[in-house]
């Protein structure tokens, strides 16, 4: 599929997040970061993992993601009502927690504010740990992973509260790089670093010119899946079908088929739409579903009230196992959004002014972020789904019912629809996309 790409001025969009500071002065910055609402205790002690506490502040986490995801799908789909949206709230959102981690004051509330970060800070920090922990943990059905990183110019210092914070509960190590000789060098290193957290999926994630001798801290998170379907399609029964795009015409898609009486998963319906969960094959627990939101009338209209975590699990709730016939079309899909203009939008401006405050970094006030970028990729077909993704922020220098018998529904994909991909054990949404036409862009 031919790729798309969204440069977005007046919102903010991911899987990865890259931040990218750069500060004008190369002195080494004071010992003590600004204070202020927001202030975040430099450290603070682990829970045990496994614990109750840890438990609920994943939850607490997932909670935050979930509600940013369908904020950020809201501000996307205000600027482009036609073409396919793909991205990662959870790799946006985990790249932020860690640039949220250096903020102070008005900074801090604004993007605490967007993403529903828990307001206490030992909950957020514990709950990206435990979440992180457990989708690394590996699991022989499929294939999932997520990695954070730190990369700073060699000649300017960080508080190491800072950076020893963004290793204990991210994960995030830091890499020195030298931005102001070698940017190119640099843009190409952490480039490679995400193409193999990706396993190759997203590339080039910083495009050539946004690492420059300004840039003194990079910030990228990437997260990958792979698996297969737990019931596989029959490649020898996917045919050519007809799909509605929004504007009412129609386009020849490779439309899958699960008919049989074995076709039996989670589902729900209301007036308005169809709900279905497909799940992917997994050796412990609950593992992973494709969950997708399906209008009965060509408007996504009645699908999205259902993005809000509130709506979805009154709506899954609700949903039981069943035979259902399910059409669904093959689909691939690349994206590519620069978030500033969106987040911005969306109540985090002073980030990226000459106001904002990132102190926590490195104890002074001369650090902004200059750029968000956000890669997505999915390919859904008869075997599974592999999806990856990468977000970025660039920082610069100020200076610079049961018994009951019915017909077998059918669920047959065939105009736009909204679709998660969502961990049952956390209800984290890892991904959320919409389908406007399956062969498009």
């Amino acid at each position: 599929m031919k790729r798309r790409t969204l440069s977005i001025l007046t919102l903010v969009s991911s899987l990865a997040i890259l931040l990218v500071l750069v500060a004008g002065c190369t002195t080494t910055p004071s010992a003590q970061a600004g204070q202020g609402s927001g202030n975040i205790s430099p450290t603070v002690t682990a829970t045990p993992a496994g614990s109750t506490t840890n438990t609920s502040s994943a939850a607490s986490v997932a909670e935050a993601n979930n509600r940013f995801s369908a904020s950020l799908y809201h501000q996307l789909a205000a600027g482009d009502a036609t073409h396919n949206l793909f991205f990662s709230p959870f790799s946006i959102s985990s790249a932020l927690a860690i640039t949220y981690e250096g903020a102070r004051g008005t900074t801090a509330d604004e993007i605490r504010s967007v993403f529903f970060f828990p307001a206490n800070q030992t909950v957020m920090r514990e709950g990206y740990a435990a979440e992180n922990a457990a989708i690394n943990a590996g699991d022989a059905g499929y294939t999932l992973s997520t990695a954070n990183a730190l990369w700073a110019e060699k000649t300017y210092v960080f508080l190491p509260a800072y950076t020893a914070t963004a290793q204990q509960y991210y994960g995030a190590n830091t890499t020195n790089l030298d931005f102001v000789n070698q940017p190119e060098a640099s843009r190409k290193t952490i480039n490679s670093w995400v193409a193999d957290k990706t396993n190759n999926k997203i590339l080039d994630l910083l495009p050539e010119g946004s690492i420059d001798a300004l840039t003194r801290l990079v910030i990228t998170n990437a997260v990958y899946f792979k698996g297969t379907w737990e019931k596989q399609f029959d490649a020898n029964q996917t045919a050519d079908a007809p799909f509605t795009t929004p504007d009412g015409s129609q386009v020849t898609v490779k439309m899958m088929q699960q008919t049989g009486e074995d076709a039996t998963y989670p589902y729900a319906a209301t007036a308005d739409l169809q709900m279905i969960s497909l799940p992917y094959t997994a050796k412990e627990g609950k593992g992973l579903s494709m969950v997708i939101l399906l209008p009965r009338g060509n408007s996504l209209s009645a699908a999205v009230p259902y993005l809000d975590p509130a709506n979805l699990s009154a709506l899954e709730q609700s949903a039981f196992s069943r035979q259902v016939k399910v059409y669904i079309p093959k689909f691939k899909v690349e994206t590519q959004y620069s978030l500033p203009g969106t987040l911005a939008a969306m109540g985090m401006p002073t980030a990226f002014s000459g106001n904002a405050d990132f102190s926590g970094m490195d104890g002074t006030k001369d650090l902004y972020i200059s750029d968000v970028v956000h890669k997505a990729y999915i390919e859904t077909n008869e075997e599974g789904t592999e999806a990856a993704a990468a977000t970025g922020v660039v920082m610069k220098s100020l200076a610079v019912a049961p018994g009951y018998e019915e017909p077998v529904p059918v669920f047959r994909a065939d105009h736009p629809f909204l679709f998660l991909i969502q961990d049952n054990d956390t209800g984290t949404i890892l991904f959320t996309g919409r389908i406007t036409n399956p062969n498009g862009t």
